[in-house]
């Protein structure tokens, strides 16, 4: 496994914007909580540590990983001025084919979103074999996905601000 070794949240190699002028929504799912609130602090922290105020993130429960989609439209639609939203949530593989589904819906949805409005929404969900992955994935040794997503959400909010001047 390419990532057995690694720490995937290592932005050494690349250049984040000051996050200090831009505007956040997140959209955070409870189930899987102990993985998802672990997410939620990563991409937090990460947004205020690369000078985004806390006055200007706003944060948002969902009951699960399908629901980020509607979180997402519905943050979108009653808060315009975002320039970025950060989807976090957690499937884990089961012993049905409900993984696969929701996957795959909340995958397409997320990308359905960031089209419908003209603005970057962060696909911040672990699909794990196992509670394990999700727990090396959500602060364990490789990383934390949560401020994978909100380097992504800075980097997107910077690209787009960028191209409309």
């Amino acid at each position: 496994m390419a990532t057995q070794l690694k720490n995937l949240s290592d932005f050494s190699a690349t250049e984040i914007p000051n996050a200090a002028a831009y505007t956040f929504g997140i959209v955070v799912a409870e189930w899987n909580a102990d993985v998802t609130n672990a997410l939620y602090e990563g991409a937090y922290q990460s947004l205020v540590n690369n000078g985004a105020l806390p006055e200007n993130i706003f944060s948002y429960s969902v009951p699960g990983s399908f629901e980020l989609t509607s979180g997402a439209e519905l943050l979108l639609k009653n808060k315009p001025n975002l320039d970025a939203v950060i989807c976090l949530g957690c499937v884990i593989q089961g012993e049905t084919r409900h993984f696969d589904f929701i996957c795959d819906a909340v995958a397409n949805g997320v990308s359905n979103v960031a089209i419908k409005y003209s603005k970057p929404v962060i696909f911040g969900v672990l699909t794990t074999d196992n509670q394990q992955q999700a727990i090396d994935r959500a602060g364990g040794k490789h990383g934390n996905k949560g401020d994978e997503a909100a380097v992504t959400a800075i980097k997107m909010a910077d690209l787009a601000r960028t191209l409309q001047a």
